[in-house]
């Protein structure tokens, strides 16, 4: 569109009479009509200087008209108001049923460390596929305060996020990229000790425990204190992590009526219960429901106790299950789970107690529990899929991650097939 002014004062200049140039203040300035954006590009050109003004304005031009042509636009939402796009997209597939909340947790806090790198207030479409080529350069630089070191995978997990968002905001046409070229990293060797999932130790787990118990019982002396009711509750909740190896968001959904105490030979002759979880498909991170058995002796009943004690005053059917059947188990009111924060809190105590050493070090958090559920499965010589069917993931992964040597398995393979006689080993 041709300017509609004719005539121009000494602070205006007409660029191919489609643009002008003027002046504000000390500095020149440019404004253009986008016909298809049906609005104003305007920016400054940075100068004093006249005929350097129109010399910028005069490259912006060419500029613009060529973006135009290949069908670019000027104007841009920033990474930012992308990310909030996204995230609100992937609210929709949790809504749906197509991910669980605690899957969309994570990207989310995959794409907020992305931000942090690549800046909140830059324009989507400025954006280069080569802009984040040094992302775990940076992600896995160590800093003076932090003690935790970023492992590849994760890095690579954040990857994965970050261009699943671009190629979705490439369709939207909000950029002109669908994704990045980030640097091809290395393979992780899983075998070598320093790349195995953080867990803890058969000792640690065993001092562990014992504090686990002496912390609820201190909780429990006084539960009309509303932090020793949440202290008690994320003790048992610490405490079937460890027995059941389920991860958070399974755990903290899981409803009184998921969980069964089973009649078994085998249980009564001895000093535990045999318990039936089913973890619900709408709970599961593989939308998949499943069903597994593990022994207990102290957590499901302290839990019910606990339970019981919360519902002094109220009336109660003489089967308190059947009452609560559909209460959230790892809650104080039956209704809102406990939070991640003050599993978290917890945990950081008892490792205090149990005096676990390097726990930032060697990155030990509540999930660790599970790690060392899946570990202890494998050690104990269980095939890679009834681990995997038991904790809801892929054979693969299990191989993959989990199913590294031990030097116990070392020996137990070594001894297979003989008996000692005599101080001899003999070939059975």
């Amino acid at each position: 569109m041709a300017l509609k002014k004719a005539e121009f004062n000494d602070d205006e200049v007409p660029i191919f009479e489609e643009a002008l140039v003027y002046k504000r203040g000390e500095y020149w300035q440019m404004r253009m009509w986008l016909a298809k954006e049906h609005k104003y590009a305007r920016f400054s050109l940075k100068t004093r200087n006249r005929s350097t003004a129109i010399d910028k304005a005069k490259l912006h031009y060419h500029e613009l008209m060529a973006g135009q042509l290949q069908g670019k636009t000027y104007f841009s939402i920033t990474t930012r108001m992308g990310v909030e796009m996204y995230l609100e997209h992937r609210k929709k597939d949790v809504t749906n049923g197509y991910i669980v909340s605690g899957r969309y947790n994570t990207i989310a806090t995959h794409l907020n460390h992305w931000l942090k790198f690549i800046g909140k207030d830059v324009k989507l479409k400025e954006l280069e596929r080569t802009d984040c080529e040094n992302y775990y350069a940076s992600r896995t630089k160590t800093k003076k305060k932090e003690t935790i070191k970023i492992s590849q995978t994760t890095v690579e997990n954040e990857q994965s996020s970050v261009n699943a968002m671009m190629a979705w905001l490439y369709k939207k046409k909000e950029t002109y990229i669908d994704g990045f070229d980030f640097k091809k990293l290395k393979a992780v060797d899983k075998g070598a000790e320093e790349n195995r999932r953080n867990t803890f130790t058969d000792d640690e787990v065993a001092r562990w425990t014992v504090e686990l118990s002496k912390y609820i019982k201190e909780a429990e002396k006084d539960l009309t204190e509303p932090n020793n009711l949440v202290k008690a509750v994320c003790g048992y909740y610490l405490g079937f992590s460890l027995i059941t190896g389920l991860r958070r968001g399974e755990q903290l959904q899981l409803k009184w009526s998921d969980v069964e105490d089973m009649e078994h030979e085998v249980a009564r002759k001895n000093p535990f219960d045999l318990l039936k979880i089913t973890v619900r498909g709408e709970t599961s991170k593989v939308r998949k429901t499943r069903q597994f058995v593990v022994k207990d002796s102290v957590y499901l009943k302290g839990l019910i106790e606990l339970t019981r004690q919360r519902h002094t005053g109220k009336i109660l059917e003489p089967d308190l299950m059947a009452l609560v059947q559909d209460e959230l188990m790892f809650s104080t009111n039956g209704e809102t789970a406990v939070t991640a924060r003050a599993i978290g809190v917890h945990f950081d105590n008892l490792i205090v107690l149990a005096k676990i050493p390097n726990k930032d070090k060697r990155g030990l958090v509540p999930y660790s529990l599970r790690h060392y559920f899946i570990t202890q499965r494998v050690n104990s010589n269980l095939p890679p899929a009834i681990v995997a069917e038991m904790c809801g993931t892929s054979i693969t992964q299990i191989e993959k991650t989990y199913y590294h040597t031990t030097e116990e398995k070392m020996v137990s393979n070594a001894l297979a097939g003989y008996y000692v006689k005599d101080g001899m080993l003999i070939p059975k």
